[in-house]
């Protein structure tokens, strides 16, 4: 369900959200993903899309917070990753 990229991209990147961390492996990683629903996206649209549609204000918010946002991870082939912690 989940890229390989974003798998490892998450793996690496989950201090980000969290202050331990809640998968060790690609598969933890993976289950997690699936646990709270994270979502892959295309571009930053989709990723404001998403977001407003989660009841985050997203109104006036730039590309460059978009992609800043905590929740939010740049994939290494352009799209992003969305996880809620």
């Amino acid at each position: 369900m989940y890229s390989e990229e974003a798998v490892k991209c998450f793996l690496k990147e989950q201090s980000r959200l969290f202050d331990e961390p809640v998968a060790e492996t690609a598969e933890e990683a993976r289950e997690f993903l699936e646990e709270c629903m994270a979502v892959e996206a295309d571009s930053l649209k989709e990723v404001g899309r998403y977001l407003d549609g989660a009841g985050t204000d997203v109104d006036g918010m730039s590309d460059e917070e978009l992609k800043d946002a905590s929740e939010v991870f740049a994939l290494p082939s352009g799209r992003y990753l969305i996880v809620e912690g």
